[in-house]
């Protein structure tokens, strides 16, 4: 064996247990007592720390030209700030261009990731254009290159309208593919930013008041009915409101394939943030919402109605916040002209571990939304997600007595703030494996730029709301 990580207590979504774990040429190979190292296997000593599998973020946005600008963590930057924070695999976004095939877009953007990436990685596709059957129809040819899953939005000028999204529905049922969904209601959106523009109401805090809790949320109803409509699976991305909340429960109920993903800044932040003085920094869409829609999202996190937790990783400096008081050009700008994003890609499993070592969900709870049910509900549960024989190393070591004080200053992205900044949590990952190979530990990110490979996806046929 390559490696064992001896006298830690294994964590999966659903056991705790003390145990050894074997690893040989990127592999568990073996877990339990009495492992039998050779003259050329590394032993460490876990003992008094948590052995977990390594997260997945689904929803991140690396490089992503949005707002006039590109969001500033490249492939490399953005993953090694993923593995100081524990997570060893990102889905990232390949935004269909107008006119363009799936397979084209995909293999567009892995020219720009495979050279950088610092751990594994694979692909979702925002759909932008339908409008011919060749491009419809080349949604088949992404599954059959190992991306199964898609995004529609139903907001911004290249988000699709309701026909279209039911198109890439009834298509998915038949390839073999998740649809996920930004759901937001564009045109009231639209309306609201005319009338408050017109009002001179221009900070931040108009960014919120234009996406409210009625404007998520009524495009979440829309969305699970067009899915109902369709006989089709459904993934909520970045939910971050009650009545979408109570409406993916109701239709889990029922039966349907609906899953729903949610982020730390909706389960840590409030609608408040947008009063401070840098409200700007936290500006991102869907904003953050009232104290009673993150109350409801924890309880989705209790009952099991929220699958995933994802970051939407999608940063942006200080400067470019700024263009929602001055633009690049010196002319005044508004709440409008402020890039949508905020970084977490290495703060979302600290932050859920944190949550779980003071009692509020359990680790094991931790585990099935940061990486098994990830793995699951994209289709890599055959690599990726959980700590078992057969899959890859991918494995931290957590450190349940470290206490840590987010700071800018000591995360690992290409960014020049974090909406994180202050926040303490209690644990923290101390070391992070990728298929074996120690790419974080103590703060120091020791990985290789290039090293993480591209993981081609199962395809996708959920029949359930059960994973």
């Amino acid at each position: 064996m390559d490696l064992i990580i001896k006298n830690g207590t294994i964590v999966t979504s659903e056991s705790t247990f003390k145990a050894d774990i074997g690893v040989k040429d990127e592999k568990i190979v073996a877990i339990g007592f009495g492992l039998e190292p050779s003259d050329q296997t590394e032993i460490v000593d876990a003992e008094g720390k948590l052995v977990l599998p390594g997260a997945i973020d689904g929803h991140t946005h690396l490089a992503m030209p949005f707002g006039g600008t590109i969001s500033s963590d490249d492939y490399f930057t953005g993953t090694r700030s993923a593995a100081c924070g524990g997570t060893t695999t990102v889905f990232d976004f390949v935004l269909q261009g107008q006119g363009e095939l799936m397979g084209d877009a995909i293999n567009r953007r892995k020219v720009l990731a495979d050279p950088d990436v610092a751990v594994d990685y694979s692909f979702h596709i925002g759909v932008c254009d339908v409008t011919k059957q060749e491009l419809l129809d080349s949604m088949e040819d992404a599954v059959d290159m190992g991306v199964s899953s898609f995004k529609v939005f139903m907001v911004y000028d290249f988000g699709v309208d309701d026909g279209s999204f039911y198109q890439v529905l009834q298509k998915s049922t038949k390839i073999g593919a998740l649809v996920g969904v930004h759901a937001e209601n564009r045109d009231v959106n639209n309306v609201l930013i005319k009338q408050y523009l017109a009002e001179g109401k221009t900070d931040a805090w108009w960014h919120y008041m234009s996406k409210n809790e009625d404007v998520e949320g009524e495009a979440d109803v829309r969305a699970i009915n067009l899915a109902k409509m369709a006989g089709a699976s459904l993934y909520i991305v970045h939910l971050a409101c009650k009545q979408g909340m109570d409406a993916v429960t109701q239709a889990r109920d029922e039966g349907f394939p609906i899953f729903a993903e949610t982020c730390p800044q909706y389960l840590h932040f409030t609608s408040e943030v947008y009063k401070r003085e840098r409200a700007r920094d936290f500006v991102c869409s869907p904003p953050m919402k009232g104290k009673e829609s993150q109350d409801a999202l924890w309880s989705g996190i209790i009952s099991g109605d929220i699958s995933t937790i994802a970051t939407d990783h999608c940063p942006f400096t200080q400067a470019e916040k700024d263009w929602g008081i001055t633009l690049k050009d010196g002319s005044p700008g508004n709440f409008t002209t402020i890039p949508n994003g905020c970084a977490g890609i290495e703060n979302m499993y600290p932050y859920i571990l944190s949550e779980a070592n003071k009692g509020r969900i359990s680790f094991n709870k931790a585990v099935e939304l940061c990486a098994t049910n990830p793995a699951k509900l994209f289709g890599i549960d055959h690599l990726k997600g959980a700590l078992r024989v057969g899959l890859d190393a991918d494995i931290v070591i957590y450190d349940p007595n470290k206490n840590v004080t987010v700071t800018n200053d000591a995360m690992h992205g290409n960014t020049d703030h974090t909406i994180w900044e202050g926040v303490e949590v209690q644990g923290y990952p101390i070391a992070t494996y990728s298929r074996g190979a120690l790419v974080y530990k103590d703060g120091e990110f020791l990985g290789k730029k290039g090293a993480g490979k591209f993981i081609k996806c199962k395809p996708i046929n959920h029949k359930t709301p059960n994973l």
